[in-house]
């Protein structure tokens, strides 16, 4: 293969990934690993690098939209992400130590998570009742403006969704991936924040962790320009597109398809973990 065909087919590839990763609220890195090591061929590190890039690109892209919105509780993500940065280099170190074929199947089941999170009906498990005494020493509670007004929510259980957060970290760093579902997981179900909140900030937080664990690949020699370049192009234009439309456009049935595809992803990186094909 050229390396002109190559680049197409990435960028290609990476612009649809960004485009349906923003309609569904997954990163891109969920169809673009994939892409690049069960279709490509190209070593699972170097695609984990490339991956880690365009997140970076693209949360900080429509992390600052949300930010002006007001949704983004950027103290909880600044808190927070004292874990997942962490954890991140962390993460990324181990890579060196741990066969491609675990990574694969590490990366499997991650995405059947994110699968179920992303069908799963979104409660609202946010109030505004007395929140834990660590949520209001480090002053974590917060609002944001709804059709109705401004909503104002407490924060719970700090501890555990510091925890959690430092699991996201580690699968971040070691996969290449925002870890957005840990991340919701975390400060939706345990920390009981509303869910814009929780994926807004979230999404903030992306970035920051994988400019983190970026170094580390960076300094390993695994961040390839020639992979980089066209994953991150692709997958900024797709996921704008992708943002513009999501404002107009009822995404419960792309999600529902979106979900499947991934699932079948998942499966096909389990077996080819399993099976040392990677």
């Amino acid at each position: 293969m050229s390396v002109l065909l190559f680049t197409l087919i990435v960028l290609v590839g990476a612009f649809l990934a960004g485009l349906v990763g923003s309609l569904t609220g997954l990163g891109g890195g969920v169809i673009i690993i994939p892409l690049l090591t069960l279709v490509l061929g190209v070593d699972i590190h170097y695609a984990i690098g490339a991956s880690i890039v365009s997140v970076i690109a693209t949360s900080s892209g429509s992390a600052a939209a949300y930010v002006k919105e007001g949704i983004t509780n950027i103290r909880i993500g600044m808190f927070l992400e004292i874990a997942t940065t962490v954890s991140a280099i962390f993460g990324a170190v181990i890579t060196m130590y741990i066969n491609p074929s675990y990574i694969a199947v590490v990366f499997g089941l991650i995405l059947l998570l994110s699968a179920v999170m992303m069908v799963r009906k979104k409660v609202d498990r946010s109030d505004d009742d007395t929140s834990g005494k660590l949520a209001t020493f480090f002053k974590l509670n917060g609002s944001y403006p709804t059709a109705e007004g401004v909503k104002h929510y407490a924060v719970h259980n700090v501890v555990g969704g510091f925890a959690m957060m430092f699991f996201a970290g580690i699968i971040s760093g070691l996969l290449g991936i925002g870890s957005g579902a840990l991340k919701v997981l975390a400060m939706d179900n345990i920390m009981r924040l509303p869910f814009k909140v929780s994926t807004t900030t979230s999404n903030f937080m992306m970035g920051v962790t994988a400019a983190a664990s970026a170094v580390v690949y960076l300094h390993r020699g695994q961040i390839d320009p020639g992979i980089a370049m066209p994953v991150t192009v692709g997958v900024l234009c797709g996921a704008t597109l992708g943002s513009k439309i999501l404002v107009k456009t009822n995404t419960d049935k792309l999600k529902l398809i979106f979900a499947i595809v991934v699932v079948f992803l998942a499966f096909q990186m389990i077996y080819n973990g399993l099976s040392g094909n990677l």
